[in-house]
């Protein structure tokens, strides 16, 4: 992943570049596991889209979890431009976050775990950067599809900042909102450290476990 020093600031919306109508080309499949990528997804599945640096290291992450997992995709989201490509959202001129859909069956794979994963693997309290990956694009986030999801977001968030507190780190600076638009990612990105094992993968969590619990419904 190629690391940008630039000055980590959110553009306006009239700063941000102008982008473009149609859809980026993407995979048609998973690569790992041969589901359709777009969809459509069965009905049992719910989807949730999470920022967490790197989107390579980061999709990674969820695929390879035991059970649950319909299918993942990396793309962009959260910021302003429709349909950036990556050397774009790059610039840091798009708003846009390097982000991964997971789509989960939470029968199995209750909201709860997805996002136990999320915060044990960064560190969600570095604002625009995650380790020495700088700029907007590498925020912390978590783009919901509901309210019910948004609140279960909240909830682990506030459980987890105690934890991180008490061994040094700062405040979370994880943003939580409704997704408004994601936007696939170029199919080179997609499921790429399946593709290049070898491949650069900057994430890296705080070594801080999440608390599901009390308080925290699992959906």
């Amino acid at each position: 992943m190629l690391l940008f020093r630039k000055r980590p600031e959110m553009p306006a919306p009239s700063e941000a570049l102008p982008g473009r109508p149609e859809p980026l080309p993407t995979a048609e499949r998973h690569f790992v596991n041969g589901n359709a990528l777009k969809g459509p997804y069965p009905d049992d599945i719910e989807t949730i889209v999470l920022g967490l640096g790197c989107f390579w290291g980061a999709e990674r992450k969820f695929w390879q979890l035991p059970r649950g997992i319909h299918v993942t995709a990396v793309g962009y989201a959260g910021g302003f431009t429709p349909n950036a490509t990556y050397e774009e959202v790059c610039t840091g001129r798009t708003g846009h976050n390097e982000v991964v859909l997971v789509a989960y069956d939470p029968a199995v794979l209750p909201l709860t775990e997805v996002l136990k994963v999320f915060f044990e693997s960064h560190d969600p309290t570095q604002g625009y950067r995650q380790g020495n990956d700088v700029g907007t694009q590498y925020r912390s986030g978590i783009y919901t599809a509901d309210e019910a999801q948004a609140e279960t977001a909240r909830a682990m968030r506030d459980a987890y900042a105690p934890a991180l507190r008490a061994r040094g780190y700062g405040p979370i600076t994880t943003e939580i909102e409704p997704l408004d638009v994601f936007y696939f990612a170029e199919a080179y990105h997609q499921q790429y450290l399946a593709k290049n094992p070898g491949g650069y993968c900057g994430l890296g969590g705080t070594g801080v476990s999440c608390p599901v619990g009390t308080g925290i419904a699992a959906e």
